[in-house]
């Protein structure tokens, strides 16, 4: 029984063997295009059906017979004796070139055999896959050229007009900030273009082929602020997005995001914001998994933001961390040369929309310089569009602008009248004056008199260009 039982043994053993050869067999037949085995010395040990069919032989036949009687010019018994692989190389076949793989097989420090492949039917095939990748490259660059025009039609630096030395040198500024990573405050009135300069520094940046994402701040509700920043999980709250939802930060990844009128973000939402900036890390709202972000920021306000910090209403620590590179647009009034620049690049763009060339005379030139523009740039284009649709020809006169513009009076839906903002200044300029006489020219003395800080004082003296010869005490 002994001996019987070790014959079953052997034979299913055998049974296996067989089994497993049959299946690799399979297997190395069905590896595309074709392959063969030689051993060490160059005899054929296994050769595949594709390979066979494509050369025109029986693959069972050439087992046994040295590669050099089976395949023309082949090198597989080289490189069993040299032991070195010889990778995508072409091989002339049947008046082909082949591109093919040779590669040692080795055991224990010894070269036993040599696996060849024909990795493609024709070298032609590898050309034309070389010639299709190289298209799709030039395709690429081409869509990253068009895109970058289509961008830069509206959002470069050098596509915002103006030449006033104001205006330039604000713009050599945002070129230089553009390169870096540091934050970056654009002040100025409403109308200014804040936005257009934050789109001109991400077109200027590395960062131009990344998105550029935009985030009004005055224009979020106070309960969404904290999803539309960073997001939400999946089931964060009744109503949200099976899947979650990516917040801005996580949508402006590798590029820019620009949270437009900063100063209205509530005051819960700040220390939130001001984590971000400084640990670059992101969690969604209702999720557990914390993710690093990329991102360039970049803030805009019309308002005073240290006077809010001083009323409470900004935190003082985040308005540093924004700060880190300031730049503020002069209102229109204050550089008259760029009204002209604005107003015939409106013109132009108006023009377009319309198939019409539109030009101003005199008179209208004259009228829209003496206007001082509350609200600067969008106003401007706001009146050239209102005369652009109601001018017979192509001809605009001051009688085709708006009358408040003849009676040098904004237009009450700016909020206020002309009248009211001049006193006003006037009103600051005379205070100004006053508390710099009463403390002797000392400006750290005058800030404590206006209750400002003595950065805003310096600022509020740059803007009614006052610059007495002051000192410190």
């Amino acid at each position: 029984m002994g001996e019987q039982s070790l014959v079953l043994a052997l034979q299913r053993q055998v049974a296996a063997l067989q089994e497993q050869l049959e299946h690799n067999e399979l297997i190395f037949n069905h590896i595309y295009n074709g392959a063969c085995v030689v051993d060490a010395n160059g005899i054929v040990t296994h050769f595949n059906e594709p390979y066979g069919l494509f050369i025109g032989v029986d693959p069972r036949e050439q087992i046994g017979k040295h590669i050099t009687e089976v395949v023309e010019n082949t090198r597989l018994h080289i490189v069993a004796r040299m032991g070195k692989a010889e990778i995508n190389v072409t091989q002339r076949i049947k008046g082909q070139d082949m591109v093919v793989q040779r590669i040692p097989i080795v055991k224990d420090g010894e070269v036993i055999g040599v696996f060849g492949q024909v990795t493609f039917t024709d070298v032609r095939d590898l050309g034309r896959l070389v010639q299709r990748l190289s298209l799709l490259e030039s395709k690429v660059r081409l869509y990253e050229q068009e895109l970058s025009s289509l961008r830069s039609t509206r959002y470069t630096l050098d596509s915002l007009k103006g030449s006033s030395p104001a205006m330039d040198r604000l713009k050599a500024e945002a070129r230089r900030v553009a390169q870096g990573l540091m934050p970056v405050l654009i002040s100025g009135e409403s109308g200014t273009g804040k936005e257009l300069f934050a789109q001109g520094i991400h077109q200027s940046s590395p960062r131009r082929m990344k998105p550029f994402v935009r985030l009004n701040c005055a224009a979020i509700p106070k309960d969404l602020f904290e999803s539309e920043l960073f997001g939400y999980a999946k089931g964060a709250f009744t109503g949200a997005r099976a899947q979650g939802k990516p917040g801005k930060f996580e949508l402006a990844h590798g590029g820019t995001i620009f949270l437009d009128e900063i100063g209205e973000m509530p005051l819960e939402m700040q220390p939130k914001l001001l984590r971000v900036l400084e640990e670059k890390e992101i969690e969604r709202l209702g999720g557990t998994r914390v993710t690093k972000a990329d991102f360039r920021l970049i803030a805009a306000t019309n308002r005073d933001l240290e006077l809010l910090i001083d009323q409470g209403l900004f935190r003082q620590d985040l308005y540093y961390r924004l700060n880190v590179i300031p730049l503020h647009i002069p209102p229109l009034r204050e550089r008259p040369e760029d009204i002209m620049d604005l107003a015939l690049s409106f013109l132009a763009d108006l023009g377009r929309d319309s198939g019409a060339d539109y030009y101003l005379d005199d008179s209208a030139r004259r009228l829209l310089l003496a206007h001082p523009w509350p609200g600067n740039g969008r106003e401007l284009f706001n009146v050239l569009e209102r005369a652009v649709s109601t001018v017979t020809g192509n001809r605009i006169g001051a009688g085709d602008l708006p009358l408040y513009l003849h009676n040098n009076k904004p237009r009450p839906a700016t909020g206020g009248g002309l009248n009211l903002r001049q006193r006003m200044d006037e009103a600051e300029k005379q205070a100004l004056a006053e508390a710099l006489g009463a403390a002797k020219g000392n400006k750290a003395r005058a800030a404590r008199m206006l209750g400002i800080h003595r950065t805003l004082l310096y600022k509020k003296l740059a803007k009614y260009g006052m610059s007495p010869e002051l000192v410190d005490m």
